[in-house]
């Protein structure tokens, strides 16, 4: 596929759409300044959104992104509310080719320029092959998606590590539960505390939590079963304030 602008420029991309991404908060935050600055004179509670909005504004008037901004956590707060896009958390992925992808990160040198601006905006790269993901698609196991990754220098996917790195950019964790219907994962926010996360799956949970009965996943898929895991005492007991920590395995015990 021939890029529409006939070579390859990862910056030249970035800027591209960082330059549209800053024109549209651009226009928002003119168009909110001029109404909270009518605003002021009848309500001087409004001073503290003109002065963030003015400093965005100078930001993005010189065509730089807001994240480059150091804000308190008073101003952050208050520029969420705006809902502008380019202060949205960034992940540049980088589609190189199949040979490439095994030492991509060290030796590939549009990947290390690409890197290379995200540190000035504390951004997140992933690297993947496109054609390594489509192949590994069209394979029906676990066991032969793993034996193709080992054979070509992988630990694990693009498409694996792009979903990973984004949950760590949003702060976002999983836990799980199981029984013998199904196992579920559950989306929480990091240092979620037991007796909220116990909510995420219904709030007469939270409502009567008691405790939390958690499991390593790691102890778990190495003693195949839960017995086993009692058995070896490798389950905790947990209350409310215990933070959830990532692959926690979970039962509730509750009374409504």
């Amino acid at each position: 596929i021939v890029h529409v602008d006939g070579s390859v420029d990862p910056l030249r991309d970035i800027d591209t759409i960082n330059y549209e991404l800053i024109l549209s908060d651009l226009e928002m935050v003119e168009r909110r300044l001029e109404k909270s600055r009518k605003a002021l004179k009848g309500n001087k509670d409004l001073k503290e959104e003109v002065d963030l909005l003015e400093k965005i504004y100078d930001v993005l008037s010189e065509g730089k992104s807001i994240r480059i901004l150091d804000l308190d956590e008073d101003e952050m707060k208050l520029m969420r509310s705006f809902n502008l896009l380019s202060v949205k958390p960034i992940i540049y992925v980088c589609n190189i080719s199949e040979d490439e992808v095994a030492d991509a990160y060290e030796n590939n040198e549009m990947v290390q320029k690409v890197k290379d601006f995200a540190k000035s905006e504390d951004a997140k790269v992933v690297v993947i092959s496109a054609q390594i993901e489509s192949e590994i698609s069209a394979l029906d196991s676990e066991e032969d998606k793993k034996e193709f990754l080992e054979a070509i220098g992988l630990e694990k996917s693009g498409i694996d590590d792009l979903i990973t790195q984004s949950y760590d950019l949003l702060g976002l964790m999983s836990f799980l539960t199981t029984g013998e219907d199904e196992t579920r994962a559950w989306t929480i926010k990091k240092n979620t505390p037991a007796v909220q996360a116990a909510g995420k799956i219904h709030t007469d949970i939270q409502r009567g939590f008691i405790r939390a009965e958690i499991v390593n996943y790691d102890d778990l898929i190495e003693l195949k079963s839960m017995p086993a895991v009692r058995e070896k005492g490798l389950m905790r007991l947990e209350g409310k304030e215990y933070l959830m920590q990532d692959g926690d395995v979970v039962h509730f015990r509750f009374n409504v």
